[in-house]
């Protein structure tokens, strides 16, 4: 066994990170760091609420009928259940959302937009907009800005496999 432990622990085996991969991650990690503080600072100041609630009411705004099972809803902002059952009483606490039982012979339970959260969410759109507007895509080239979501596309299939068995945040 401790074979084993020093095999898998050798530094041989690591595949560390180049200068130029260093230098790209840490910049990578920076301006996400930044760019999700923008943003929550933003939205508290417009409706005073974080930004991972605002994107729970753009994804429920988005969805027929304005309502998702939690499941989908904890797979559409990439979350774990715990975290959304949170998240959801909060919201529900401040009249944003309501939850539901499924019809009959269906199972689980349903968030739905309430007319309060429509209209917080509407107060805060076009505030947030402006704010992407200019903290990322004034900043970008059309080019840089193409270049920018393929990369993130090739990022977020890789990771968000379909396989039984994924550790993907909605399913824990």
């Amino acid at each position: 066994m401790e074979e084993t432990t020093k095999a898998h622990s050798s530094p041989a085996r690591i595949r560390w990170l180049t200068d130029e991969q260093q230098r790209v991650w840490r910049s990578f990690v920076h301006a996400t760091t930044l760019l999700e503080d923008h943003m929550c600072r933003q939205l508290q100041r417009t409706v005073n609420m974080p930004h991972s609630y605002y994107l729970l009411l753009v994804n429920l705004a988005e969805s027929p009928h304005q309502r998702l099972q939690m499941s989908e809803l904890a797979m559409h902002a990439k979350i774990t259940r715990p975290r959304l059952s949170h998240a959801v009483a909060r919201l529900e606490k401040h009249g944003l959302v309501r939850r539901e039982e499924a019809p009959s012979g269906k199972r689980g339970t349903f968030t739905v937009l309430t007319e309060e959260g429509l209209e917080a969410l509407g107060r805060a759109a076009a505030g947030y907009a402006t704010v992407v507007q200019h903290a990322l895509f004034d900043r970008l080239t059309p080019q840089q800005q193409e270049s920018l979501g393929a990369i993130m596309q090739i990022v977020t299939e890789g990771l968000q496999t379909d396989r039984a068995g994924a550790d993907l945040p909605w399913l824990r």
